[in-house]
């Protein structure tokens, strides 16, 4: 079994950065992509961004792409995003999430697909 949890959140104004982290510990040999969803309010769980264990795939949904760079340290067992250009839109829980699978551009966001997931930080961004 693997642990994750999520840091960084908070609040910020519109056109500010945050950037949040995610440490992965116990069983995380098998995983093979760590992911970032968001619940905004009201709505469903949306999946934001995933990278593969070596950082060669990359993948972003279309709402924060130019925006938010995700990026994992595979040694130090943490994924990162970093979140620029935030706007009031992008508030929400954030959580990070793992999986003992490769992820594609085709089923990244599909949330049933990943086994681990952390207990989310908050992330406020007022206009």
């Amino acid at each position: 079994q693997a642990e994750l949890v999520e840091s960084g959140g908070g609040s910020v104004q519109a056109g500010g950065s945050l950037r949040l982290s995610c440490a992965a510990s116990g069983h995380t040999t098998s995983i093979d992509c760590m992911a970032w969803f968001r619940i905004i309010q009201g709505q469903k769980r949306e999946g934001v961004a995933a990278a593969d264990p070596f950082g060669s795939s990359t993948y972003y949904a279309d709402s924060v792409r130019g925006r938010f760079i995700v990026s994992l340290d595979r040694d130090k067992k943490r994924v990162y995003l970093q979140m620029n250009g935030l706007k009031p839109e992008d508030t929400a829980m954030y959580f990070c999430a793992a999986r003992e699978n490769y992820c594609y551009m085709d089923d990244y966001d599909n949330s049933v697909l990943y086994k681990y997931w952390g207990p989310g930080t908050q992330v406020t961004v007022s206009a």
